[in-house]
């Protein structure tokens, strides 16, 4: 006999099973996860301040950082001769920057990021003094205080050996910059909203006019263009969040990639669309490696026969060529046929880039290649 946390278990999973089985498996992403609503967008910040408290980590003497202690110490009421030279090995000049999120209220915190612009080595133990941030309009809209977290560290010897973990030349704070300015943002002030897909797509934009328009009624919506769909939305902003939520927890089915293969000339990395297709083509593909072995060989005179004894260079080269069969690709051949294919020939991702091209060129490829 089941026990009670067996019987909810076997239920759970044949309700499950049954509408797995009953309603099939249906590829649908929420409209939240595939677009955004235009003008709710965040900001990048950015400052520049002074971390101090380093443990000799710091930038030393430098312009840039004897500059900056003498204006702040001078803020502060403290005047320096202009001539003076400050040994900060303690201080170091730093950027910071931050990402000022949609709808930030004055008060609320953010984190930032902290990094070394001049000699720091290390910027662990130290706390950021008072940084404004500003934007793109150069306008003040948060500002940063607090102590900085570094997750790696280095050491160093006398005789210049060193380790180093991570960078620890950057750091964070977290919930280190509050907000002192709202950006406005146009979104109560339209009739309309607009949804930006986040991949643009003919098919894509119709479908999700076409759910709008089925659920909420018709005329409510309309595609722009491929990346955009505007929608009639209420004017008062309770309802017109309200509204929102709604929208954005629907759900549609976006139209399939096109067929593409995007190449990392870089890395190797070839990665081939679902919908690629391969026109009748034979292909044979064959690699050609020389490898040259330098190596010294003593040459000792005969004994008494008063010569020198000498160092001769000697090479040893060594070609070898993968005679490869030809393999053919029959019409319509699918993404399946054409890896096996190529695994057959035992290509490595370098031999796959050539062949790739080659097809592309002499169009048998029917795809989009783009190598990054």
């Amino acid at each position: 006999m089941l026990s009670v946390k067996e019987f909810k278990f076997t239920l759970l999973v044949g309700i499950l099973l049954y509408f797995a089985f009953s309603t099939g498996i249906v590829k649908a992403d929420r409209i939240k996860d595939i677009s955004s609503v235009a003008g709710v967008r965040s900001n990048p910040l950015v400052g520049y301040g002074l971390v101090v408290g380093l443990d000799g980590t710091g930038d030393g003497s430098g312009a840039i950082t004897d500059q900056s202690m003498k204006s702040m110490l001078s803020r502060l009421g403290i005047n320096i001769p202009p001539d003076a030279t400050l040994k900060a090995k303690n201080v170091a000049a730093v950027s910071i920057h931050a990402t000022l999120p949609a709808f930030a209220k004055q008060g609320q915190k953010i984190d930032v990021t902290v990094a070394s612009i001049s000699g720091a080595k290390s910027l662990r133990g130290g706390s950021l003094l008072m940084t404004p941030l500003r934007g793109m309009d150069h306008k003040i809209y948060a500002i940063a205080q607090g102590n900085v977290v570094v997750s790696g560290f280095g050491v160093e010897g006398l005789d210049g050996s060193k380790v180093t973990v991570n960078v620890p030349s950057s750091g964070r704070i977290l919930n280190g910059a509050m907000v002192e300015r709202v950006i406005d943002t146009p979104f109560g002030d339209a009739n309309e909203i607009v949804l930006n897909l986040h991949q643009p797509d003919f098919t894509t934009s119709t479908r999700l006019a076409e759910v709008i328009n089925t659920t909420v009624g018709p005329g409510t919506a309309h595609s722009v263009d491929p990346a955009s769909v505007s929608v009639n939305a209420p004017s008062d902003p309770a309802q017109r969040v309200s509204f929102i939520s709604f929208l954005e927890n629907l759900t549609i089915n976006p139209g399939e990639a096109p067929a593409k293969i995007i190449i990392n000339s870089r890395t190797g990395t070839v990665v081939i669309g679902k919908h690629v297709h391969v026109l009748p083509a034979a292909v044979s593909h064959g690699s050609l490696t020389v490898t040259i072995t330098q190596s010294s060989q003593v040459n000792q005179p005969a004994p008494l026969s008063e010569g020198q004894t000498t160092v001769v260079p000697v090479s040893d080269i060594r070609v070898k060529q993968d005679n490869n069969k030809m393999f053919v690709f029959n019409p319509g051949v699918s993404l399946n046929e054409i890896v096996q294919a190529v695994n057959r020939v035992g290509a490595a991702p370098g031999d796959l880039v050539a062949i790739l091209e080659a097809l592309k060129e002499v169009g048998a490829l029917q795809a989009e290649l783009v190598i990054i």
